[in-house]
This record gives structure tokens, sequence and C-alpha cells, in this order.
């Protein structure tokens, strides 16, 4: 019976040190796995942590790689991010969106997905748009609609660096103060005044300088112009 019962012991610690291996297994490879994880969440964190938006424009990685813009973005910094919800982010409060004309015409809900993916996380949220068609007046009459709709700034460029400046230009821009864009207020003479009223209503095809000096001594002020009847207007020699 003794032998018996030492045997059955040996087996059962058999079993246990054979169980302990298994254990061991699972438990390695759930805090493998686990670390894995933590090591991915912290590879994301250092990466927005080292993403500043005030120092570079960000620039989606899955998205953007290969994107022609990218190699006329040459008077500010720009980087790569891995998990960055828009294509460029600008500022903290300002992002846009990149969008092909041609790409639109094969995928005409990509931008609708794009849109709802970006919710209304920031601010300023712009739609920079690449017109590459020869006929673009319907496909962007159809995207101005959904900018409009969406409450995004449409912007259009007709080439790679046209739309790498504007991406440039909102960066640039993103701190300086808005009296700077809006320029500095003069005293302006009665000259300056003529001559911008003048270089103003020589673009409408018929109309000289003798006419607008004609127009301005009869109503004085632009603003009168604009307002007159045409039976005003008529009297005018």
């Amino acid at each position: 019976r003794k032998r018996i019962r030492l045997q059955l012991l040996r087996m059962s610690e058999r079993r246990a040190v054979g169980m302990v291996p298994g254990r061991s297994a699972v438990q390695a490879q759930a805090s493998t796995s686990g670390g894995g994880a933590m090591a991915a969440r912290g590879g994301q964190a250092l990466l927005r942590k080292d993403a500043n938006p005030s120092a570079a424009i960000l620039v989606s990685k899955r998205r953007q790689t290969g994107n022609p813009l990218l190699r006329f973005i040459k008077n500010v910094r720009w980087q790569y991010v891995e998990d960055l919800v828009p294509d460029y982010q600008m500022g903290k409060s300002t992002v846009a969106l990149f969008l092909s004309l041609k790409y639109h015409l094969l995928h005409p809900q990509y931008i609708h997905f794009r849109i709802r993916e970006l919710q209304r996380s920031f601010r300023l949220r712009v739609l920079l748009l690449h017109v590459d068609v020869d006929d673009p007046v319907k496909p962007l009459t159809q995207v101005t609609k959904l900018a409009c709709l969406s409450d995004f700034t449409l912007v259009c460029g007709w080439s790679y660096e046209e739309c790498a400046r504007y991406l440039e230009t909102y960066k640039t821009y993103e701190s300086k103060p808005h009296d700077l864009l809006l320029g500095t207020k003069t005293n302006v003479s009665t000259e300056d005044y003529t001559a911008r009223v003048t270089q103003c209503l020589t673009q409408i095809r018929g109309v000289n300088r003798t006419d607008v000096l004609t127009l301005t001594a009869r109503f004085g002020t632009l603003r009168e112009i604009l307002q007159a009847s045409e039976e005003d207007l008529s009297g005018c020699p």
C-alpha cells in the first residue's frame, strides 16, 4: 500500500511538473502579447508626443506616402505620423484632406468616408482639391456642394506645387496675428482713390478711363456708381 501511495504521489508530482511548463508557456505568451500591445501603445504615444504640429506639418504616413505633393513642400518642415486621421495637420486646430478630382471620379464615396471619419474634431477643416481633369465643371460642383454642407473650406489647386504652397501658407500663418492678414490701414488720398476706382471699373469690357472720370465726376464715389439706376447712367455724356 505504501508503494502504491508513493507511486501515486510521484505520478501526481510528475503531472504537476508537466502542467507547470504549459501554464508558464500560456502566461509567457500572454505576457508577450500584453507587452507587445503595451509597446505598440507606447510607440504610438511616443510618436504623438514627438509629432508636434507647432514644429512641422504632420503627414499621414498610411495615406500620403508617395504623394508627389510632398516633393514641393520646401519652405516648412513636415514629418510622417502613423495614426493621423486627417491627411495633413498644419496646426493644433487646422487640418486638411487631400483629394484628386480624377480619383474622385473613380471612387466618389471615398471623400464621404473620409469626412465622416474626421467628424468635427478640428476648428478649421480644409478640403485640398487637386484639379487634374480636363473638364472639371461637373465634379467640381459636386465637391463644392459637399464641402459647403460638411463645413469644409474648399481650396483648389491645378498642380501639386500649387497645393503644396497652400499647405505651406497655412502653416506659415498659423501663429500670425489677424491684423497681419488684414494689412495696415493708411490714409488714402483722392488720387489714389480715383486710381483704384479706375483700375476696378476698367476691368469691365467697354469701360475706359474717360468713362470712369465721367462717372466719378457725376456720382462721386464707387458706391454711388454701383447704386445708380440705368436711367442715371444713361444720362452721362
